[in-house]
């Protein structure tokens, strides 16, 4: 396996900073390391169900309460037939610690560059203590078999993230 491959975001139009990603349209194709040092292309998924959730950063309270919950709730993602990938700009060794340090059944995918994150419009300006600054807004994209963007979650709340995850998939 290849590793530190950079993101390879597949689909031109989707290249531009404040990309739009819109419910009913086809999710941007990216190809992206793991945690385990693999490459995974999003239209190699194709056939199942696929959830996108961004996160900020590993280890960080809000994204562990986000990701102890989707591993809480595994078996309701496996009985819905769904691929659940983690994405922040962290990179794999983070990654590496982040799952097994809780034990997440699920990939987390390296986006250091943020190219991905830029594809899929999450990459934007925040504020905190007066100073602004680049990084990721917590944002889930539920991607159908198809490869069609189902629904779009913004702003996400870690708390309730996996019972919204799992309602859209329901639908």
């Amino acid at each position: 396996m290849r590793r530190g491959v950079a993101a390879v975001v597949n689909d031109s139009a989707a290249r531009t900073k404040g990309a739009v990603v819109e419910e009913g349209r086809p999710a941007p194709d990216f190809t992206l390391t793991s945690d385990s040092g693999e490459a995974i292309t999003l239209s190699d998924l194709r056939g199942s169900p696929v959830v996108l959730y961004f996160y900020p950063k590993d280890d960080t309270p809000g994204c562990t309460a986000q990701a102890r919950g989707i591993r809480d709730a595994w078996d309701e993602f496996v009985e819905r037939g769904a691929v659940v990938l983690g994405i922040s700009p962290d990179g794999e060794t983070s990654h590496v610690r982040f799952k097994e340090k809780y034990g997440l059944p699920f990939t987390l995918l390296a986006d250091e560059d943020h190219a991905v994150s830029e594809s899929y419009g999450v990459w934007v300006e925040k504020s905190m203590a007066g100073k602004t600054y680049m990084g990721v807004e917590r944002s889930t994209f539920v991607i159908d078999a198809e490869g069609n963007v189902a629904t779009v979650i913004r702003r996400v709340k870690p708390d309730t993230h996996a019972a919204q995850v799992l309602e859209a998939l329901q639908a």
